[in-house]
């Protein structure tokens, strides 16, 4: 699914990661850990090409990305759904008509119904009509979800989706991710909320990657 080989990343001579060797296959669900500003939201932006490898080899779907035309690049994406760590929508579309903008984009017909079931899954079938702005910290992650699977990608990236979050929600927003990795999908999380990981561990097979030093690490069983 994606693969990368020593792949480093930097601009104007100075190298952000480097060395990374990482697999991400299908069904699996990973955690990406590490302190702030250590790299995790640019190796998610490497995942779906919104950033290229300086060195080393990545592939995604068996595709050298560096090798993708603008039209590849868009298919890949197709098949990646991002849950961003600021979640933006527009503000003047209510929620179901911003969940479905991946397929408008994509040229593809709404189904309306699988719309309505999308909403029931996340929770959000009465604000189905509201807008943005009104909805919760919780809510607008959920919807935030909701859009990135709505064109029922491979992998879904999630890049601390439970930052803004209390407990509760976090753990709302986990079973989420939780039910859609049973159902197949691989699932990466960046997140530096050890309890959260933890919690999580209990009730999926995952996988913890660390960035530390600009490298990526398996992460030990002291987490």
């Amino acid at each position: 699914m994606i693969e990368m080989r020593d792949v480093g990343f930097g601009y104007g001579g100075t190298e952000l990661l480097s060395n990374m060797t990482l697999t991400l296959q299908s069904g699996m669900f990973h955690f990406l850990t590490g302190p702030s500003g250590s790299g995790k939201t640019t190796l998610l932006r490497l995942c779906y090409a919104d950033l290229l490898p300086t060195t080393g080899q990545m592939t995604a779907f068996g595709e050298d990305v560096r090798q993708l035309s603008r039209d590849g690049i868009a298919d890949l994406r197709r098949r990646i759904g991002v849950v961003h760590q600021d979640t933006q929508f527009l503000d003047h579309l209510p929620v179901a008509e911003n969940l479905a903008l991946p397929l408008t984009v994509a040229g593809q017909e709404v189904d309306m119904e699988a719309l309505r079931d999308l909403l029931g899954w996340v929770g959000l079938t009465q604000h189905a009509r509201a807008l943005p702005p009104s909805l919760s910290g919780g809510e607008r992650q959920r919807a935030a979800l909701a859009r990135a699977v709505i064109l029922s990608p491979d992998l879904i990236l999630a890049d601390e989706p439970t930052g803004n979050l209390d407990w509760d929600m976090s753990m709302r927003l986990m079973q989420l991710l939780i039910e859609l990795n049973k159902s197949g999908k691989t699932v990466l999380v960046a997140t530096h909320d050890l309890n959260l990981i933890r919690s999580t561990k209990a009730q999926v097979s995952a996988r913890v990657l660390r960035i530390a030093n600009g490298t990526l690490q398996l992460a030990g069983a002291d987490l």
